[in-house]
């Protein structure tokens, strides 16, 4: 991989953390407080919809930290190493962490029966994309593991 786009990559990665980490501290905070303003009544969810949604951008952010160091590895050659398939499977965790947790949220607004047709589809969508994005994590591990086993039967080879 070029190292242009290995350092343009880094960059966009390292924005979006700042980006997540602002809104944990800021934005979660005071969209959680307007809901409670608007409807008091619903006040006992704020506290847990705080704690999913940080815990949410948490996991999206050590993703990133993860594909970071994939992108390390590119650069220095070694992405066929078995501290690959560690950051991968570390990935493909927290992806299923962040699934479980929107289920757990749409279930929990079901169940509070505050769960709007806007938030219902919301809620189907991300767990739509989060297995989706989990099951193409385990196919790109797959072809990890049959590249790395390249690798190396080719260097037996030479």
């Amino acid at each position: 991989m070029h190292r242009t786009a290995i350092v343009t990559l880094k960059t966009l990665i390292l924005a979006l953390i700042a980006l997540l980490l602002v809104c944990q501290v800021f934005v979660v905070p005071a969209v959680a407080q307007q809901m409670v303003d608007r409807s008091p009544q619903l006040g006992y969810l704020q506290l847990p919809g705080i704690i999913v949604t940080v815990g949410f951008l948490l996991c999206v952010q050590v993703a990133l930290v993860c594909v970071w160091r994939l992108l390390s590895l590119v650069r220095a050659s070694i992405i066929f190493s078995e501290t690959a398939f560690t950051y991968v499977n570390i990935v493909l965790g927290l992806v299923a962490l962040a699934t479980l947790l929107i289920v757990g949220s749409f279930i929990t607004l079901a169940i509070a029966g505050v769960a709007s047709p806007s938030v219902t589809i919301l809620c189907w969508l991300g767990i739509v994309v989060g297995s989706g994005l989990a099951l193409l994590v385990v196919v790109m591990r797959g072809l990890l593991r049959q590249a790395s086993q390249l690798e190396r039967d080719l260097a037996e080879v030479v």
